[in-house]
């Protein structure tokens, strides 16, 4: 489907800046120059700017969602409120703030966290990752960086969930967050080099499928956009069909597919089909990502602006096409600012 795709002239006329992108890295020194507009700053409603400056709006939740999202939010107020020296119970107020959409409100209240709790890790890995959410990719990456030196030499513990799966079992820990977000974070700034050197981390800490087949999806594309092609198959002997993967079906999809198991056009009917925004995001920037650094520019942004045109803009493939678009030069009339977990 992907294939037969028809093509604007525009799209067309950003084959040469896409090529350059690819010949040079992705990087930000090497390919053409950045969209001109606002930095990722909040938007007047205190809220979130895509890279182009337009507002994002927050998500939209089903009204038994939001009640859910609200309740568990007051709880964790009132046991804050019973004892403000917990840093439990500071993390899982920003934690439940941050899920009803509230990004730069859970960014400060982890600071408090921090400047209360110099030597706890946690609050520099959530305050990192909603500075991933808000599409400030240079203080996530210092706030991760820092967690990594508090937490090393530390033992590795399992992270609790606050949106369980179905099997509520909990399957990223400590290290494996910090390591991974940190790669996310300098992969979005087309810093492939240093998302390399993150991963290589996270392996090591990825130890059930859910965590190696998301470890594995962004380290094998970061592999691919360093043209270490070899390096990034071998990645991929540890994937097979039969891994339980409960929260990642999407990434182990998209495996599969740079396997030669799936096809892309495959994927891209069910990314088009996809039953959850998420899905849709996810599969999506997969699938154009494989058409960049397969050599096909032209397909590749024509299935990265689907993505953005999308309404979960929390999700990472949402965020991760954007980056790349902007990083590209492409210049986009209409960027959703739809609604939309990542």
């Amino acid at each position: 489907m992907a294939e037969s795709m028809s093509l604007s002239i525009k799209q067309c006329a950003l084959l040469s800046s896409l090529s350059c992108v690819l010949a040079c890295g992705g990087g930000d020194s090497g390919g053409p120059p950045s969209v001109p507009g606002p930095e990722p700053g909040p938007a007047a409603s205190g809220g979130v700017l895509s890279l182009f400056g337009k507002p994002l709006t927050p998500p939209e939740l089903s009204e038994d969602r939001r009640a859910e999202f609200e309740t568990k939010l007051a709880e964790a107020q009132r046991v804050l409120d019973a004892d403000p020296d917990d840093p439990d119970a500071l993390i899982w107020l920003g934690r439940r703030t941050a899920y009803l959409g509230r990004y730069r409100e859970a960014i400060e209240i982890f600071g408090r966290g921090f400047e209360k709790f110099p030597d706890d890790h946690r609050f520099l890995r959530h305050r990192g990752h909603r500075f991933i959410t808000i599409r400030d990719f240079p203080r996530a990456v210092e706030d991760l960086e820092q967690a990594a030196a508090l937490i090393e030499n530390r033992p590795d513990a399992i992270e609790p969930d606050g949106l369980p799966n179905e099997r509520n079992e909990p399957r990223s820990t400590s290290h494996s967050n910090i390591w991974y977000h940190l790669g996310l974070a300098y992969y979005l700034q087309g810093d492939f080099d240093n998302a390399a050197r993150c991963y290589v981390e996270c392996m090591k800490f990825s130890k059930n499928a859910d965590m190696l087949t998301a470890t594995t999806h962004w380290y094998y594309m970061t592999l691919r956009r360093l043209d270490r092609d070899a390096e990034a198959a071998a990645l991929l002997e540890a994937i097979d069909e039969e891994m339980d993967v409960i929260e990642n079906p999407a990434y182990h999809q998209l495996l599969l597919m740079y396997k030669g198991l799936r096809s892309p056009s495959e994927l891209h009917r069910a990314q088009t089909e996809g039953e959850t925004p998420l899905d849709v995001a996810t599969l999506g920037y997969g699938i154009g990502n494989w058409y960049l650094y397969n050599h096909q520019p032209i397909q590749g942004e024509a299935i990265l602006r689907e993505v953005v045109t999308g309404e979960q803009w929390n999700a990472f493939g949402y965020i991760a096409a954007e980056s790349e678009l902007h990083r590209s030069g492409a210049r986009l009339a209409v960027v959703s600012g739809g609604d939309g977990r990542d």
